[in-house]
């Protein structure tokens, strides 16, 4: 037997060591040994070999747009928003897609091989949609993208958002969006809940609302959202992002709602590097940390994933598309330091992600995709820690990105001729 290429001496995330055998663009063995031929042998001992990073919320129309036409100066989210739309005005179908396709060459890269990427369907030329659904099939090859019909401006207070999430839609975007906090009125927003997952529910879709994400304990749409869920048996096809209200509810209040996000069996997409940025603007001391409360929805069994969010955008001034980046700031947001939570964090950002986008094609197994990094890390713990070079990205197959291994040489008296930062106890 041979194979196109074989992953050689790997550390697992769950700590086996053993060989990957690739036919094709599937996963065909994982032995402690393989002893046959290959195209190509990657070899990973010593190294962590790792399913692909996955990220299930992010805005690929406006990633790397930082600074067009201005600054955020206040850094809040409304200013963000704003700050957009004075920018769509400006966009083209070439600068959206330009800019895409170079975040999508950076997420290669860093081995990040699926994303899910919201699109504001509030301009009537659905100018981004257009743009982003032929980067979706440029990307196919290497990344699963997935996009979300998203009314940023609000389901019902943008006059002409709800004609265009049904465009958007027909057009072939696969998720339906919405933002219900945004809304004009509470109300709006509870009716805006309602109907976008209606729609979704007629058409057979995914559900992935951007929810709460304020700091106003009184914004409940995620209490909407289970109902509805449920309601219309949506039950595994719902996600809510940010959740940030509740960093600001009541005890009691929140030991009612955990309970009903797990009965609709609704995933929970926090984005800890852009929450801990925008949240708590208007407090002074102590200021609210900008997280929802996901070790206690963990604790409930409730599916919770980390995301990105935004990459040099509006909204933040930073960003690599590097997910550990992402599962680095949740670790020290939701203080989850102890061994078990710190590989959970790692998990979080691979398989859970995979999970939240339905991708169940993705992981290490026999017959999965043939689609895996291999990390300068020797655990899924100390790739939290170190933010590791990607040294090898092997997607549908084929590798499409190497780095040579960095370490640094040093010249001090008595000292090695070189160091990494990776630690034996």
């Amino acid at each position: 037997m041979s194979f196109d290429i074989i992953v050689a001496g790997g550390t697992l995330p769950d700590g086996r060591v053993a060989d990957i055998g690739i036919k094709g663009e599937t996963i065909t063995a994982i032995e402690p040994k393989i002893e046959a031929e290959a195209g190509t042998v990657v070899e990973a001992s010593g190294d962590l070999v790792s399913p692909p990073f996955v990220d299930p919320h992010f805005h690929m129309d406006a990633t790397l747009s930082y600074g067009i036409p201005r600054i955020n100066a206040s850094g809040t989210l409304l200013e963000g928003i704003a700050l957009w739309g004075e920018l769509k005005p400006l966009l083209t179908h070439e600068a959206v897609k330009e800019r895409a396709l170079a975040y999508c060459d950076w997420a290669v890269s860093m081995g990040l091989l699926a994303i899910r990427t919201h699109v504001d369907v509030c301009d009537d030329r659905l100018l981004a949609v257009e743009a982003l659904l032929e980067v979706k099939k440029e990307v196919a090859p290497y990344i699963d993208l997935q996009l979300v019909a998203f009314p940023q401006d609000g389901f019902y207070r943008s006059a002409t958002a709800r004609e265009n999430t049904i465009r958007a839609l027909d057009k072939g975007v696969e998720i339906v969006g919405g933002i219900p906090h945004f809304e004009r009125t509470m109300a709006d927003g509870t009716r805006s809940v309602a109907e976008l997952c209606e729609i979704a529910a007629k058409r057979g879709l995914m559900v992935d609302m951007h929810c709460d994400e304020s700091d106003d304990p009184h914004s409940r749409h995620i209490e909407q959202l289970a109902y509805e869920t449920q309601r219309l048996g949506l039950q595994g096809r719902v996600a809510g992002s940010h959740l940030t209200s509740m960093h600001s509810m009541d005890n009691y209040y929140v030991s009612k709602l955990l309970p009903l996000i797990a009965e609709a069996d609704l995933s929970v997409i926090p984005n800890p590097l852009i929450n801990m940025m925008l949240q708590g603007r208007h407090d002074t001391y102590p200021k609210r940390r900008g997280l929802t409360r996901v070790p206690e929805m963990l604790k409930l069994g409730i599916r919770v994933g980390w995301g990105q969010d935004c990459v040099l955008d509006p909204w933040y001034s930073l960003g690599t598309a590097d997910m550990l980046d992402v599962a680095f700031m949740g670790l020290h947001a939701a203080q989850m330091s102890s061994p078990a939570d710190m590989a959970r964090c790692f998990d979080m950002v691979t398989n859970v992600n995979a999970a939240i986008m339905g991708l169940d094609h993705l992981g290490l197994a026999v017959g999965k995709r043939a689609s895996l990094v291999v990390l300068d890390a020797g655990n899924a713990i100390e790739a939290v820690r170190l933010r590791p070079d990607r040294l090898c990205v092997v997607a549908r197959g084929r590798v499409v990105s190497r780095r040579e291994k960095r370490d640094a040489a040093l010249s001090l008296p008595s000292r090695p001729a070189s160091v990494n930062r990776r630690h034996k106890a």
